[in-house]
């Protein structure tokens, strides 16, 4: 069992599914609706600012994650040819710019050890950085260019990876919400609720509810913000917070902009989508709406105005002449982060058969992530996955699971 049709447990039914399992897939809302819809579409193998800017972000962590973008350009880049579909991937290169001196130094030694790790990536100077691209800051000094990353479009992803699971055999039931999920013996028994259709000519009754009971030797979790309450409902920790988040759009343009542009001092990403609009990102806070006692999930965070003005700033300084585009519309989303800012992606010790794959780095790793958990789930070269995924284990949380009875 599948709990979440974003583009990890869409992509997860369909490598299972294909492999001839019986997978039921459930989904709260609708595919993709979440996170791996909401978010600006970026594929950034190099390491990211948010790793950079901690004590030792060139350490194990970077190291690690850089292991894991190697096998998801390789993913990304086969995605298309695999699924037999277009899904609007362009893998034209990034560059990753620094404004100042010490940023220039920082990109060296990020260059230095995404290259050991397996990455082709170069440091270019500012003269190359104008030839490459004439439309940003002749201020920048220098970049890391890596010629595999780029971009996809977020919102077909899912669904697209949600039909083909279906057309492999896979159930899929979106409005569908896991109430209870617990584990007897060697299988897990899940309850799903899933809203009927609306009532025919605007009556005021409630949709139906239909509830189900199956059974399932595995189950997989990866709804995002939610995987923590579905965690807890099996009896576990999974320590994941919400990561409310900005993205802009601008007006459609001639196409001018072929890489995806990062900033390794400044929260910034920006690239332009098929259509021609700009989009600008990159890790600006928005503000959680509350309920009475928490955060309230089921409504989009607030746009907060110092983040919106702060995202433009760095990208006009980063490239000038987007100062005459039009802003279409600014939105928000919500991610899930660990404390250690890692992806978790595997099997829980503590409850065998208890899989989940959320957090951080989703929408570029997710292909990776759900073909090397739905290995471990198959049993195919199991050993394998375990050591490239180790760096996501949940696993790291077991001190606290040890303390739940299981």
């Amino acid at each position: 069992m599948v709990i979440g049709g974003g583009l990890v447990g869409a992509a997860s039914a369909w490598h299972l599914a294909r492999a001839g399992n019986h997978v039921w897939l459930a989904e709260q809302a609708s595919p993709g609706h979440g996170a791996s819809g909401q978010n600006a579409g970026s594929l950034h193998f190099q390491i990211e600012r948010r790793f950079l800017e901690r004590e030792g972000g060139l350490g194990y962590e970077g190291e690690q994650t850089a292991r894991l973008s190697r096998i998801a350009v390789e993913d990304w880049s086969s995605l298309e040819t695999t699924m037999d579909i277009d899904l609007n991937i362009h893998m034209n290169g990034g560059l990753m710019v620094a404004h100042s001196a010490a940023e220039v130094e920082l990109l060296e030694a990020k260059a230095a050890r995404e290259q050991a790790m397996g990455l082709s990536v170069e440091t270019i100077d500012a003269a190359e950085v104008q030839r490459r691209a004439p439309y940003l800051s002749p201020d920048i000094l220098a970049a890391n260019f890596m010629a595999a990353e780029g971009h996809a479009d977020a919102r077909i992803i899912a669904p697209t990876f949600t039909q083909a699971a279906r057309s492999a055999g896979a159930r899929i039931f979106t409005g569908t919400r896991i109430t209870a999920l617990r584990k007897h013996g060697g299988h897990f028994s899940a309850t799903m609720e899933s809203r009927g259709p609306a009532q025919a000519g605007g009556s005021s009754r409630p949709a139906k509810t239909e509830t189900r009971r199956i059974t399932a030797a595995k189950v997989l979790i990866c709804s995002g913000i939610w995987s923590r309450q579905l965690a807890a409902m099996a009896g576990l920790h999974l320590p994941l917070f919400p990561a409310p988040l900005t993205m802009n759009v601008t007006q459609r343009r001639d196409p001018f902009l072929p890489y995806l542009i990062q900033h390794v001092g400044r929260r910034l990403s920006m690239k332009q989508a098929s259509a021609g609009n700009v989009l600008i990102g990159g890790g600006w806070p928005s503000r959680m709406w509350r309920n009475e006692h928490e955060f309230d999930f089921t409504r989009p965070p607030a746009l907060v105005a110092e983040s919106l003005a702060g995202n433009l700033k760095a990208a006009v300084e980063t490239m000038p002449g987007i100062v005459d585009f039009d802003l279409l519309r600014s939105w928000t989303g919500i991610t899930a982060v660990t404390q250690d800012q890692l992806p978790v992606a595997g099997e829980f010790p503590a409850m065998p058969g208890l899989f989940c794959a959320a957090g951080g780095s989703a929408f570029t790793l997710g292909p990776t992530f759900a073909r090397l958990v739905s290995r471990q789930i198959l049993e195919q070269d199991r050993a394998e996955a375990d050591a490239l995924l180790s760096v996501a284990s949940p696993a790291r949380f077991e001190s606290l699971n040890g303390f739940m009875g299981q």
